[in-house]
């Protein structure tokens, strides 16, 4: 356990992080759930205007690539230059990209147009995480409201991308989802200038040749070439797989393993994660948990459109109540985790995406009454709210303050390689017709992921109530 963790389970703090802090810090980390999710109800129109190009399948892509590879380095560069300076440059960068996505007169330019908001997006929940942690630290509060609406507000309303992405194509058309955010990255910026202090940069000044040191560049480039191939080897298995990748991707695994074990500053401090199971597990569990989450988000609404017959704005209002319990289940799941503890909040998470994923299972097109949908809906969005908030827990108990954001960049890699498996896996499952059968297929698959991940968390040693403690 690390030791500054134990230091605060031990003084149990009382009182809780302001809302002015936890609201601004969040605000931002919607953007990044909206933009991965609203493009599920826009890709259509975007076909239309560009045709349906293989360049097509990038427009979605892009931004998990660019997020996955740029949330430990943003993680990082939070702890090295200040958590609030890369948060609000983060915001710019994806203002520009949104910009650019509204204007891109080609694919070309919109698949830049995802990468650059995709970098924009990488940055505001670790460096999120890093100011709340330091400002429970500096003000001896506790974190754990802050950190439920942090993950309501990044998690929960990834959910809701659907819903708004549907009425606002709908309305306007797909670039409706670019200028979004517009608004809502300049509420952000203002809202963490005024409430945030400008002090959140821990250390002293570094040099360029520092930075750089710091950052451990050859540890982030390997880093970099691993997300890249595991994900471009993913996005080809349904059509060509591009099996050269994977004796790429051991020699990058091999090298990054040497490397990082010898490194003064590692980028991804191998040592540590070996030693620090509770950690490597709760990664692992966000690898299932992800490619299940996001099955039911890309899935689902296709399947409402093209077996259904819904529109995109149809399709995304059946989706709202996996939006609404998604977001309430994440404060009732940060009182239960806190009166019992850590373990029994994922338990209930897995048992209901298992639930959740028979009754996909189970779903007609032609007979199911659009209640027993919306009671479908409502199960999946118990799994949103539980299975985040204990294994962000287990993350903020077992990280100090200067580890967190890296750690939370880790987490959020590891969870857009899960969105890339999911694509993966509903290609596989689905055929080339969206059907109830291929629906079947997908949630007994997701049946199958919350099996492994209860009997995961019912096996484990490492989710002891001491560690819940010490979170809080």
């Amino acid at each position: 356990m690390n030791a500054a963790v134990a230091d605060a389970g031990a003084t149990q703090p009382s009182g809780s992080v302001p809302f002015r802090v936890s609201g601004s810090v969040a605000s931002g980390s919607i953007l990044q759930a909206l933009n991965s999710s609203m493009i599920a109800v826009a890709i259509v129109g975007i076909a239309a205007q560009f045709g349906a190009s293989p360049g097509i399948t990038w427009v979605i892509s892009g931004l998990y690539l660019a997020t996955a590879i740029c949330a430990p380095l943003a993680g990082k560069l939070g702890a090295l230059l200040g958590a609030r300076r890369v948060y609000l440059g983060g915001l710019a960068i994806l203002s520009i990209g949104s910009i650019v996505g509204i204007l891109a007169p080609t694919v070309g330019w919109l698949i830049f147009a995802r990468v650059l908001i995709g970098i924009g997006t990488a940055t505001q929940y670790p460096n999120a995480m890093t100011m709340i942690r330091d400002c429970a630290e500096r003000y001896s509060v506790q974190p754990r409201s802050a950190i439920a609406i942090l993950a309501a507000c990044s998690q929960a309303v990834l959910a809701l991308g659907p819903t708004l992405g549907g009425l606002l194509v709908g309305a306007f058309g797909w670039h409706a989802i670019m200028w979004i955010n517009l608004p809502i990255a300049a509420f952000s910026a203002l809202a963490v200038t005024k409430f945030v202090g400008a002090g959140f940069v821990r250390g002293t000044p570094v040099s360029g040749r520092q930075l750089l040191h710091s950052l451990d560049v050859v540890g982030a480039t390997l880093t970099i070439v691993l997300i890249a191939s595991t994900m471009l080897f993913l996005l080809s298995v349904t059509t060509a797989p591009l099996w050269w990748l994977i004796p790429v991707w051991l020699a990058a695994l091999a090298a990054f393993i040497e490397w990082e074990r010898q490194a003064d500053e590692p980028f991804v401090d191998v040592r540590a994660l070996a030693r620090n199971r509770a950690l490597s597990a709760t990664l692992a569990r966000v690898l299932f948990t992800y490619t299940g989450f996001y099955c039911v988000y890309f899935g689902v609404p296709q399947w409402l459109q093209y077996s259904r017959g819904m529109t995109a704005t149809q399709a995304g209002l059946t989706m709202l109540p996996v939006a609404a319990v998604g977001f309430g289940s994440t404060f009732l799941a940060s009182r239960f985790c806190d009166r019992h503890g850590v373990r029994n909040t994922l338990t209930v998470g897995t048992c209901a995406l298992l639930i959740g994923g028979l009754l996909l299972a189970s779903v007609e097109s032609i007979t199911a009454p659009i209640l027993v949908l919306l009671a479908v809906a409502v199960v999946l969005g118990i799994p949103t709210g539980f299975n985040n908030i204990g294994n962000q827990t287990l993350v903020n108990s077992v990280t100090s303050v200067e580890e967190v954001g890296t750690a939370i960049g880790t987490y959020r890699t590891v969870q857009y390689i899960g969105a890339n498996l999911a694509a993966a896996v509903l290609a596989i499952t689905s055929g080339h017709v969206i059907g109830d059968a291929g629906l079947h297929r997908t949630g007994w698959f997701i049946a199958l992921v919350g099996t492994v991940l209860l009997t995961g968390v019912l096996a484990s040693r490492s989710m002891g109530d001491r560690q819940l403690a010490d979170a809080h």
